[in-house]
């Protein structure tokens, strides 16, 4: 397994690739390595978690006359069986690692060695008997993807960075761009890099490159299907799955720790985590985030409605972790601003963001692994607006019921070019459209498979860009097993009211967990991840924001009203500016990183 970044192009001059690789080895600090082919060059940089002495990359296959070559960032959770399969059809193996036997699988089966895989992967097959570039990416988008149609060929990589460094390439921003920034981010369009020309392949994903045309399709989506179990064996096949993805992922040759915040989902995962350590005769390392002062300043919320630092003893005791605590001032918070939107390559989730940024350099010092609860409130229906019969009923995002207020923030230029109510509603009905669900669906279970296709498209890759990028910045690989496909495809035929047992929020997944988790763990409120509330924050980035209208030269008049943002400062928001924590002071953090960004990247309008 190889937690790493790819990158590569075809049918383009071959550049010194030093720079290319140079924005790569944050994500792959353990070694590096390049392969070329005529028209075809691929590059890899890896952070080794298994057979780190085997396994080099790029890695190249023959089969016969045919020959391959992968450059892959991913891991296989069932590649002992795929191995075990492809050897009773003749293969032979030289390394333990997974990207042989996903080289060895694609050889075999083409593209529908897909169907085959379990695992969060991005990778690209180079076919030297046919000229051929494969792409794919994983099912869900834990792994990133990137790709540029340039000239007569095609630039790929992990990051969108890595791209901007290929020699000619410039960072360009169009009106749909910015209205991928202020209307909907941070969340943006599927398949948008937000910089021109600069798009990703969407999860569930792949294409190929042939003769300087792109041709990509989707080989998976949520499918809908009559569900026949009863509640209790739902739950318990939930139970089965949930353990068995927890499992699998635990699976390294490098230490391993859990995130553990005392909600639901992280304590979930490190209960099943230690239990399997305690068995080997280990002690799991437990990692925890709060905040100087939250104690003083926490203030119960619709949103926030307990801190998670009365719980996380509960669960440190239970479990019998080796507890590590990162404790950050707001001073920690503004400083990981910048590197926070250099490893986003966008405009982020603000200090939620940053914090993580801060927190992950604190893990990387103690293992090379997480398991993080990640996506459970998606697939199972846990946030507010699946459970607000006001909010559901809504046409549009539900985490962002504000285009009125983000449309303000349109400089005059760029509002002449967008309608930013027909931008948003268009975006949304477009996924709507796209939702299977069967004909004879009733209108509330419709609506609620509305939602959990609303979620999985946008908002979950939202959080799953968050902490790819904020963990790989650090060389930190960090696993999401709620992210397992084989979950995310068997929640979504499960009826609503199955997912809302007893009224509760992840309802069926906590009634599926009993005799995991301490009670008043597992019937805790949903609590978000933890953000400080420590009123000097909000003041260092009004600050900031101050200094910025001061700057007449401040790249972010170029599409931000400086108007909307002197109105931001002196007034209160009533809704956040997206999901349930970026209120007013990560709205003006937010608009900081916005400049930032166009600054640093030295972004053109065009």
């Amino acid at each position: 397994m190889y937690m790493c970044a790819i990158a590569g192009m075809v049918g383009l001059p071959v550049p010194d690739t030093e720079k290319m690789l140079s924005t790569m080895i944050r994500r792959g600090p353990d070694g590096q390595g390049q392969f070329i082919d005529g028209p075809c060059c691929l590059l890899h940089s890896r952070l080794a978690i298994i057979d780190p002495a085997g396994g080099k990359q790029p890695m190249t296959y023959h089969l016969g006359e045919r020959a391959y070559t992968v450059s892959y960032n991913g891991e296989l959770y069932n590649t002992d069986s795929l191995r075990r399969r492809l050897e009773r059809l003749g293969h032979r193996f030289d390394t333990h690692s997974d990207t042989e036997v996903l080289l060895h699988a694609y050889a075999q089966w083409g593209e529908d060695c897909l169907t085959e895989c379990n695992g969060i992967f991005a990778f690209a097959v180079w076919e030297h008997h046919k000229g051929k570039l494969f792409l794919a990416r994983d099912r869900i988008g834990v792994k990133p993807l990137y790709y540029m149609l340039y000239g007569d060929g095609i630039l790929f990589a992990s990051e969108i960075k890595t791209i901007l460094a290929y020699p000619g390439v410039e960072a360009k921003l169009d009106a749909q761009g910015v209205a991928d920034i202020l209307l909907l981010g941070p969340g943006r369009m599927p398949g948008s890099g937000v910089f021109r020309d600069i798009l990703e392949l969407e999860p569930g994903c792949c294409g190929v490159f042939e003769n300087g045309r792109f041709c990509w399709k989707r080989y998976w989506y949520l499918k809908d299907r009559t569900h026949e179990e009863s509640f209790e064996e739902t739950a318990e096949q939930v139970r089965l799955l949930l353990t068995d993805a927890i499992r699998r992922q635990m699976v390294s040759d490098v230490p391993i720790g859990c995130f553990l915040s005392g909600g639901l989902d992280s304590s979930l995962i490190a209960s099943v985590c230690a239990g399997e350590m305690k068995k080997r005769g280990e002690r799991l390392p437990t990692f925890s985030l709060d905040y100087e002062n939250n104690s003083r300043y926490f203030v119960p919320g619709k949103f926030q409605p307990n801190s998670d630092s009365d719980y996380i003893p509960i669960m440190e005791d239970a479990l019998g972790v080796i507890p590590h605590r990162t404790v950050l001032r707001p001073e920690d918070l503004v400083a990981n601003l910048e590197r926070a939107t250099i490893a986003r390559d966008l405009p982020g989730m603000a200090d939620v963001d940053f914090s993580l940024l801060a927190f992950c350099r604190d893990i990387r010092k103690e293992v090379k692994v997480a398991l993080s609860g990640e996506c459970a409130d998606e697939i199972f229906g846990g946030y507010p607006w699946f459970r607000d019969p006001e909010v559901r009923a809504q046409s549009g995002f539900p985490w962002a019921q504000n285009t009125a207020l983000r449309a303000s923030f349109l400089s005059p230029e760029i509002r002449r070019q967008i309608d930013p109510e027909a931008y948003v509603m268009d975006a949304y009905n477009t996924t709507i459209h796209q939702c299977d669900i069967l004909p004879e669906t009733l209108p509330q279970e419709r609506r609620m498979k509305e939602m959990v296709n609303l979620n999985h498209r946008w908002f979950m890759q939202t959080l799953l860009d968050r902490k790819d990028r904020m963990s790989m910045f650090c060389g930190l690989e960090v696993r999401v097993p709620f992210c397992d496909w084989r979950i995310a495809e068997y929640l979504y035929g499960v009826p609503w009211s199955y997912k809302d047992y007893k009224g509760y929020e992840k309802g069926l997944l906590r009634h599926s967990m009993r005799g995991f988790l301490p009670e008043e763990i597992l019937w805790r409120k949903k609590s978000p991840y933890p953000k400080t509330h420590d009123p000097r924050y909000g003041e260092m980035v009004e600050s900031l924001l101050r200094e910025v209208l001061c700057d007449p030269t401040a790249p972010i008049f170029q599409i931000v009203s400086r108007e909307a943002l002197q109105t931001l400062l002196q007034t209160e928001q009533t809704w956040p500016w997206y999901g349930q924590l970026m209120k007013k002071p990560q709205t003006v953090a937010y608009m900081l990183q916005v400049n930032y960004w166009l600054k640093h990247y030295k972004i053109r309008l065009v």
